[in-house]
């Protein structure tokens, strides 16, 4: 069975300090109005960081781009409270997963390190009567990327925010509207000495996530935050693809169980050996 897998991603985001150096007084005076708003802006997203992480989960609408491909819709739930897990539909056809569902939709799952797809059952091969597909996420990042996906917590909005702290600059970009809220715009940078052990999940071209990002050497990352201390949207750039997270409402933990194992065939392998062919 020939398979094209097309889904990743993820969610890391960063703001830091700004150095800056100049002489004279006017120098100095800049550089200290520049700290001064760049203390403002790390103090709002602390604020922020510390209330998504407090809160366990999201109800989520997200579209994930790449050059040359359609963008891929998706909607459901991103949760984090007792580890990094989502349940979420996807766009069947963007998603290229007409040869395994009819659906328009496909039901898709991350829990305990690995990607669950509701499929239709296959008359032959690895998915022969089976409702699920599992792919391991070593299957998408590699060994040493998997783990430091999943050790950062993964895609999860609270991961995101944490990241914060490691970008290069960071500015306030000022108000605008987001789904008719009010919000404040943030961007934040990060280059390839800060991405740090993403760099082994995003950065590798010789895995299924570096041929879709082409090896991100850098990222960057916008973020929406509304009157409420809480991200509106999140959209973060990473090499070739960008994710763009709405933000629908956070509440409580929600629990993501992996399907029962007699209904799931696994082609992490399957991946692993197309994967190392191309």
């Amino acid at each position: 069975m020939k398979l094209k897998y097309t889904a990743a991603w993820v969610g890391f985001t960063a703001a830091a300090m700004v150095a800056v150096s100049a002489c004279g007084s006017e120098g100095v005076k800049k550089a200290v109005d520049v700290a001064d708003r760049t203390d403002a802006i790390m103090a709002a997203l602390a604020r922020a960081t510390d209330r998504t992480e407090d809160l366990g989960s999201a109800e989520v609408k997200v579209s994930t781009a790449t050059t040359g491909a359609a963008p891929i819709s998706m909607e459901g739930t991103y949760s984090w409270g007792g580890g990094y897990a989502f349940d979420v539909e996807m766009d069947t056809k963007a998603a290229q997963m007409q040869q395994l569902q009819h659906a328009p939709t496909t039901r898709m799952l991350f829990v305990d390190g690995a990607y669950y797809y509701d499929v239709d059952p296959q008359p032959s091969g690895p998915l022969k009567g089976k409702e699920w597909m599992r792919i391991d996420a070593s299957a998408v990042f590699g060994e040493k990327g998997a783990k430091a996906f999943n050790g950062a917590g993964g895609g999860s909005p609270a991961a995101s925010m944490k990241g914060l702290k490691y970008a290069k600059n960071v500015e306030d970009l000022g108000k605008e509207t987001v789904d008719g809220r009010s919000t404040t715009h943030y961007r934040a940078r990060l280059d390839q000495a800060q991405l740090g052990k993403f760099k082994d999940a995003y950065g590798e071209k010789d895995t299924l996530s570096g041929a879709i990002t082409g090896g991100a050497s850098s990222m960057t990352m916008d973020v929406w935050v509304g009157g409420d201390n809480l991200p509106v949207r999140l959209k973060q750039e990473i090499g070739a693809m960008t994710v763009t997270m709405d933000f629908e409402k956070f509440g409580r933990t929600a629990v993501v169980k992996a399907p029962p194992a007699a209904e799931t065939g696994d082609l992490t392998e399957v991946v692993k050996d197309a994967t190392g062919k191309q």
